[in-house]
């Protein structure tokens, strides 16, 4: 029987063999088969930690990070979880776990020499980023700490899935969701607030902290004033276990209470772990450069694969020999596994775009939606659009679930007694009330809260649809948006996706709005590869656009300017459910032949006024509102600046490095034997958004900002 298939073996029918003898062959009260089965996977995990630094040191692999001296904690935890079952957002340091939870060596070395068969990334992540679908290994990024509020959102849709049939979800009622961290991501804020929501909502999440007492070169004692165990004990709802983790027996006992409490039901637990580091950092990293000699020396006597090892001498239950035969087996296996890595073969370069997004839900323009139909009804305001389109698409599906800052209706307690809030615009009215505080509900004030709990979500196959107040305030869900939910189909390789619809109120225009109620900001956000963007001006395309974003598979930014909400000007008969609008195709607002002007959002009207004054005949001016940022339409610009010759780039957002840059650029680059004139932008000054009303108007686009421009540029 080879190593790998004994070591299955032995993990999973260890139990069996006790009932079929009778007995319990124990040390320590566990089972010595399991014992040995774990001291052989810690030697492996510290022959993997090994050879990859040799193939670092080789130039096959370019970069190396160590699971060692973790061994023991991560093994002794495994025998308690379940891969498939339970879901794992692990972080780098967690190779032992990876392999017990049925990754193999050659799959951790794929992944280290960058080869396209790597399962967990095709070649696209650093060593150690783990992730596998079928093991419920959810792919890892690198910023320490993110991990956690996906981890919250991820339990929190297993409890709604369960006892409900959806589409592509499953749950089983009693899983765990496992998330750990070293001592140092303890200081991330997006970690405080994950245990605020675990512990307010009771979720079934285990918290694993491993402190090897540095971060990098950073010690423990300079991140925080008391050992993280200490500092969480004041949150109610969480139980909290310290465990030497060095100690493979401690582990095995404490963590599997520590565990069985949660998949109880208990509510979250955390698992603050002593573990030892006996190499650096990674190989980019040197510790004897901070860390005394003496310290290095315990660390080795303190090895939790030697003490293993010695207490299963000790035990009787292995011999010396029969331990350095596994030792070099487990070499002679890894050796094994780096060879076929080695020869395995590497991405493709011309493969680098794949799987940034999904395939688009719809890609062909509808027709438009009748206009004079007698069962239409009145027109509907852009907010309206929006909340009957909620509506509807909660209906539809019962995977969407609203949630954020005020958006629900009331406390379930005294709604029949109040109107509701529904938000501060009122967008999201009569949503908890029609549909459960499940399915709608408040959030606490923390934007990356909100965002992480709907990645998690959106990972489990449901379609979170949060929102953020105000885009002035999204600064802080920064990276949830830009390093979990717009890398993760592309970080997996496809194995894993996002599908969430972030809607964000944006935009000045509003009269004492100020910094804080009035930016735009969407150019900083369309740079981020994987994301979507949607940005409509009229209450039509606000509901098609977040139909087609509702039913998609990609992380989407929706947003939907303020001072639109409840205006006239851009009213429609609500179109009808089947109405879907594909992203990337823009809109002619009107139609001309002598210049054309790209604008979106808010400026599309104030276009539309004057051109109007500009040209009272409307044949000159031609205006396309492209209504998606990601993707914009380049066909419809490119065949209206082949007619028109000059180009108007309109926008609210500042100036410079605004979107309209970019679609400068590409009129220059793609279109310039079409021009007649320089491709012209305007925007906002490069300042903030001012409270007092004229200052306001001084710094955003005006009308008659647009005429000047125009005027100009029909007389060049």
């Amino acid at each position: 029987m080879r190593l790998l298939d004994r070591l299955t073996h032995h993990r999973h029918h260890g139990e069996q063999h006790e009932r079929v003898n009778g007995r319990r062959d124990s040390l320590q009260g566990v089972p010595r088969d399991e014992a040995i089965a774990d001291f052989r996977l810690a030697c492996i995990s510290r022959a993997l930690d090994d050879r990859e630094i040799t193939l670092r040191q080789q130039s096959q692999v370019f970069f190396q990070i160590s699971g060692a001296g973790h061994e023991a904690l991560l093994l002794g935890l495994a025998r308690s979880l379940r891969p498939g079952y339970d879901w794992f957002f692990p972080y780098y340091r967690d190779r032992a776990l990876a392999l017990a939870l049925g990754v193999t060596p050659t799959e951790i070395l794929l992944q280290a020499v960058g080869s396209v068969t790597d399962p967990a990334s095709g070649g696209r992540q650093m060593p150690c980023h783990w992730g596998d679908r079928d093991r419920h290994i959810v792919s890892q990024s690198s910023p320490t700490g993110s991990q956690c509020l996906p981890a919250i959102g991820c339990a929190e849709a297993g409890r709604y899935i369960v006892g409900r049939e959806l589409p592509g979800c499953s749950a089983y009622g009693d899983e765990v969701t496992y998330v750990s961290m070293g001592e140092g991501a303890c200081s991330e804020g997006e970690f405080w607030e994950s245990l605020n929501s675990a512990a307010r909502l009771g979720l079934p999440v285990l918290y694993v902290v491993a402190d090897n007492g540095y971060a990098i070169s950073v010690r423990a004692s300079d991140q925080a004033p008391a050992p993280v165990s200490e500092m969480v004990m004041g949150i109610r709802g969480l139980h909290v276990t310290t465990i030497d983790g060095r100690d493979y027996f401690e582990v095995r006992r404490k963590g599997a209470d520590a565990i069985h409490r949660v998949r109880a039901g208990q509510g979250p637990g955390l698992i603050h772990a002593t573990v030892t580091r006996p190499y650096s950092h990674s190989l980019s990293d040197d510790q004897k450069k901070y860390r005394p000699a003496e310290e290095l020396a315990d660390e080795a006597e303190h090895d939790p694969i030697v003490l293993l090892e010695e207490a299963l001498v000790r035990s009787g239950g292995l011999s010396r020999e029969a331990a350095e035969a596994i030792r070099t087996e487990a070499h002679e296996l890894v050796a094994a596994s780096a060879r076929e890595a080695c020869a395995a073969p590497r991405p493709d370069p011309a493969t680098v775009m794949d799987h940034l997004h999904g395939p688009a839900v719809v890609t062909e323009l509808p027709p438009d939606p009748p206009v004079d139909s007698e069962n239409a009804g009145e027109p509907v305001a852009f907010g309206e659009a929006i909340r009957l389109t909620l509506h509807h698409e909660m209906a539809r599906d019962e995977r969407i679930r609203v949630f954020g800052e005020d958006v629900a209706d009331a406390d379930p307690r005294v709604l029949g007694e109040v109107a509701g809030k529904g938000g501060v615009f009122g967008v999201t009215f009569g949503l908890q009330r029609e549909y459960g505080i499940a399915r709608c509900y408040n959030t606490p004030l923390a934007e990356a809260n909100i965002v992480g709990r709907a990645i998690g979500q959106g990972i489990r196959g449901l379609r979170p649809c949060p929102e953020v107040q105000f885009f002035d305030y999204i600064w802080p869900a920064m990276q949830q948006i830009k390093s979990e939910a717009a890398t993760l189909r592309w970080r997996s390789h496809g194995a894993f996706t996002c599908p969430l619809v972030l809607r964000v109120p944006i935009g000045g225009y509003l009269t004492g709005g100020s910094i804080w109620h009035s930016q735009c900001g969407e150019s900083i956000f369309a740079h981020v590869p994987g994301l979507l963007i949607a940005f409509p001006s009229r209450a039509r395309d606000a509901a098609g656009l977040l139909r087609t974003a509702l039913r998609g598979e990609d992380p989407v930014l929706f947003l939907e300017h303020k001072h639109l909400y409840r205006q006239g000007y851009n009213r429609d008969l609500y179109p009808p459910d089947d109405w879907l609008l594909p992203f990337g195709k823009g809109a002619y607002a009107s139609r001309g032949d002598r210049v054309t002007v790209v604008t979106w959002g808010a400026t599309v009207h104030r276009t539309q006024l004057a051109a109007a004054e500009v040209d009272p005949d409307r044949r000159a001016i031609e205006i396309i509102d492209l209504r998606t940022l990601v993707p914009w339409d380049h066909d419809i610009v490119a065949e209206s600046v082949a007619r028109t010759g000059r180009v108007l780039v309109v926008h609210e957002d500042t100036l410079r490095s605004g979107f309209g840059a970019e679609v400068a650029a590409w009129i220059a680059d793609e279109c310039f034997e079409d021009l007649d004139a320089p491709v012209w932008r305007l925007g906002a000054l490069d300042t903030h958004v001012a409270y007092e009303p004229t200052l306001e108007n001084a710094i955003l686009p005006q009308v008659h900002d647009i005429v000047r421009d125009l005027q100009a540029l029909l007389a060049y």
